[in-house]
Formats: C-alpha cells, structure tokens, sequence
C-alpha cells in the first residue's frame, strides 16, 4: 500500500503546480499595475525658483527641460539626478535648454558630472550680452558644449523633437513663434478681444524654446518663460495652440508671463507651477490661473511668499509648503487615454483626474 501522505507531491506534481504559479504571477502583475509600463512619467524637480521638467517615456526615453541653478553644492543636479533614478533611468538623452538665464541653464555643468547626457537642444545664441550673470552661465555652456562629447541640436519653430513614444513640437524658439496653428487649432480666441498691448521683452526671456508635447489624448504645454508680448503672436486674433490638458505655468508664475490671452485661450484642466518661495506665484498671475474657464487644479513646488494666504492653493497641493525647503517634487503619470495623476511627494497623496470626453473640454 501507497502511504504517501495527502501533502506530498510527486515531481510531475511540483513541475505542474509550479508552471500554474508562474502564469498566476504573470497575470497578477499584469492586474496589480495596469498599463503602468505605458504611462509616461513627468517629474516637476524642486529648484526653487528655476525650472527642471524631466519626462521619461515608457520605454524610458527621457527629456530634461532646463537644469536649475548653478552653485548651491551641485544641490539642483543632485536632485535631478534623484528623479531620474526614481525614474529608473540611469542617463538623459536629451537635454532641453528653453534660454540662457541662470536658472534654466546653470545647473548644466554640474548635471553632466553627475550623469551621462546624450543631447542638448536649444535656441541657438545668446541674445542678452549686457547682463553678466546671463553671459557667465552661457559661457559655461559654451564650455561644456565644446568638449565634444555631446551632440547639439538648434531648434526652430515647427520642429519635432526625437522623441519616440511622444510627440513634441517647438512652439517658439529665439523670439520667433509658430507661423501656422498646429492641428486642430486656428479659432478665434475671444480673450483676444480689446486685449492690452505689452512692451516688446528685451531679454532671453522672450527667446524661449517653447514646445507642446502630446501623449496620446493628452496635450502638455511648456513655454518656459515666454513673456506676454510673444504670447499675443501665439494667441491673436487666432489661438495657434488649441486648448491643453497640462500647462506648465509660464515664468514660474510671474506677472511678465501668463496673460489672459494665453492662460484662457488654452484653457488647461490642470497648472503646476515650479515657483519657488521668494521667486514666482505673483498674485496678478495667480489670480489670472484660478479664474482659466475650466481649471480644476492648480499645482505649486512651493508655498508663494509673495501671494500670502490669499494667493496661494491649498496645502495638499503644494509641495514645499511655509518652513525650511525640503526639496519636495510633484510627479504627473499621464496615460495615452488622457488620463493622468498626480502625486504630490510632501503629502504622499495622488489625485486622479480621469478621461474627459472631447465635447468637455
């Protein structure tokens, strides 16, 4: 008699049961992280008061828009460096510089000793050679450029970047804009309507590289610091952009940027401002976000000293609020159905924003 106990396997049993637990674990993880392998992953890098975007596709694609400030114990590219490993890439194919001020452009030196970088995109000179700050951070570039171990692309307005999984077209670049609407856009923008005329930008401000990357249904608009009166060639009497789901606040949320033409004629769902708590969240600009047709959210890197109480969102969507800088960031997973969350770092939360229907926005 067989006294094998009810426990005990035979090995055609054990291979049997083991092939059943892997096909269970497959398809577990397929159900524990739905289409977490396709999302594309944007991380808004604490820079307090600079800009540092970082998007990486999901096949790991990365795109860095503008790299901090120089100085600061390497503190900017430290903290780049920290996105991208939570990113799960270890280099940066690209490089985005949107103008040569030193807080886009600084952190670039430091950046390149602490990771491998592919290529840098940019709008061609300087144009702003009377300001020394501005000329020192370029000669920089200039330096780290020469080196020759980086390639360099010079971007033009109707440009597509070389992205693989998204789709990225340059906006503005050297104080030119798109001569045409993009696809789709072309209305007349009514915000255009007895709009104010503003002076003529005599910086690298109004240079900026500007693009507008598209993920599926979703569009994400980022002009950098593009200043009012390059805005109104985007915007009147025709919206050449078209209405976004994401709007990188302009100029950090400066009143030289964001007029009503641009802010309302684009009409996004959602803002995330990298301001910082000395630079940026002017209270003009801010109310000028809060009252967008169809806002639902606005997102800030940093409480706004400059706004106070009554300028500035609350807590759960800041991720430096008052007190000592943390260097909190703020992650967007966006989905190709146009879907997408947010995650705010400080408060460990994320807020989902589901697909919208195209006659809703």
């Amino acid at each position: 008699m067989n006294h094998r106990s009810v426990g005990q396997c035979t090995p055609h049993r054990m291979i049997s049961v083991l092939f059943t637990f892997l096909i269970f674990a497959s398809v577990a993880r397929g159900w524990a992280s739905p289409g977490a392998s396709k999302a594309l992953q944007i991380y808004f890098v604490d820079v307090e008061g600079g800009q540092a975007t970082l998007f990486v596709t999901p096949t790991g694609q990365s795109l860095l828009i503008d790299t901090g400030w120089p100085g600061f114990d390497g503190r900017d590219a430290d903290r780049i460096v920290a996105a991208a490993k939570k990113a799960g890439i270890s280099k940066i194919d690209y490089v985005l510089i949107t103008h040569f001020h030193m807080d886009h452009v600084g952190g670039a030196p430091q950046l390149a000793d602490r990771i491998p970088i592919g290529t840098f995109i940019d709008h061609g000179e300087n144009r702003e050679s009377t300001d020394a700050p501005t000329v020192q951070v370029w000669q920089a570039y200039q330096k780290l450029l020469a080196s020759g171990k980086y390639k360099r692309i010079t971007a033009k307005p109707g440009d597509v970047l070389p992205l693989k999984d998204a789709h990225g077209t340059v906006v503005s670049s050297d104080g030119v804009v798109i001569a045409k609407p993009l696809p789709g856009a072309g209305q007349d923008n009514p915000a255009c309507k007895n709009a104010e005329q503003y002076p003529a930008d005599q910086t690298e401000n109004r240079r900026s590289l500007g693009t507008l990357i598209t993920f599926g249904k979703l569009r994400i608009l980022d002009l950098a610091d593009l200043t009012k009166d390059k805005e109104m060639e985007l915007m009147c009497p025709v919206n050449k952009l078209g209405k976004v789901d994401i709007y990188i606040v302009s100029h950090h949320g400066w009143g030289q940027s964001g007029s009503p033409q641009l802010v309302n004629g684009i009409d996004a769902r959602v803002a995330i401002m990298d301001n910082g708590a000395k630079k940026g969240g002017t209270p003009s600009a801010w109310d000028i976000l809060k009252k967008s047709p169809h806002l639902e959210d606005l997102w800030q890197l940093h409480f706004s000293d400059e706004g106070g109480p009554s300028h500035n969102v609350a807590d759960e969507f800041i991720a430096n609020p008052q007190g000592p800088d943390a260097g909190n960031y703020l992650k967007l997973t966006a989905h190709a159905d146009g879907s997408f969350d947010v995650f705010n770092s400080h408060t460990q939360k994320t807020k989902h924003y589901p697909t919208q229907s195209s006659d809703t926005h």
